[in-house]
């Protein structure tokens, strides 16, 4: 049975190894860190299982910058990690679930995420570039996806979004 809950100092090494296992390189895990030094982490679960950190989602804050200088706020998604020999057994969809209803209950209002087209779908996310949202980064377009967390949430809001400087480098 897999419980999901908010990340703990305890769980720091084993979120840490997670990223790196799943992802096999340490980027992600770096990534994490380095958003945890600036505490520029809104939100951070572990799936855990007999004791073990089987998963890792964290959600940061974004902003999307309209033409004319306005400024939206939402959260990004990245990373979502579950260890390899974990993954397909819906340990990453019990994260992103959980994860999204915690923010919806916080108050937030907009998800965007840069993952794979085929899986975040499911869950209600839809290609930005519908909501008139391009996101800084070149990447194609129907990788980078938005979901409102409450009826009308994208109503109005366009222009480019952009994450936190500590994303650059991965």
């Amino acid at each position: 049975m897999v419980t999901i809950k908010e990340e703990s100092p305890e769980d720091l090494a084993a979120i840490e190894r997670v990223n790196e296992l799943a992802f096999d390189r340490r980027d992600e895990a770096q990534l994490v860190e380095a958003l945890r030094r600036s505490q520029k982490i809104s939100l951070s679960l572990v799936a855990v299982e007999d004791g073990q950190v089987e998963g890792h989602i964290l959600f940061s804050p974004m902003r999307i910058l309209s033409e004319s200088g306005s400024v939206y706020p939402a959260l990004g998604i990245g990373p979502l990690a579950v260890l390899p020999t974990s993954q397909r057994q819906g340990i990453g969809s019990a994260l992103l679930k959980t994860g999204l209803a915690k923010c919806r209950a916080a108050g937030h209002r907009v998800v965007l995420v840069l993952g794979h087209p085929s899986y975040y779908p499911r869950f209600g996310f839809q290609p930005a570039g519908q909501f008139g949202i391009s996101c800084a980064y070149n990447v194609p377009d129907d990788a980078f996806m938005a979901l409102a967390l409450e009826p009308g949430a994208l109503n109005n809001v366009s222009g480019v979004a952009h994450y936190e400087p500590e994303f650059d480098g991965v």
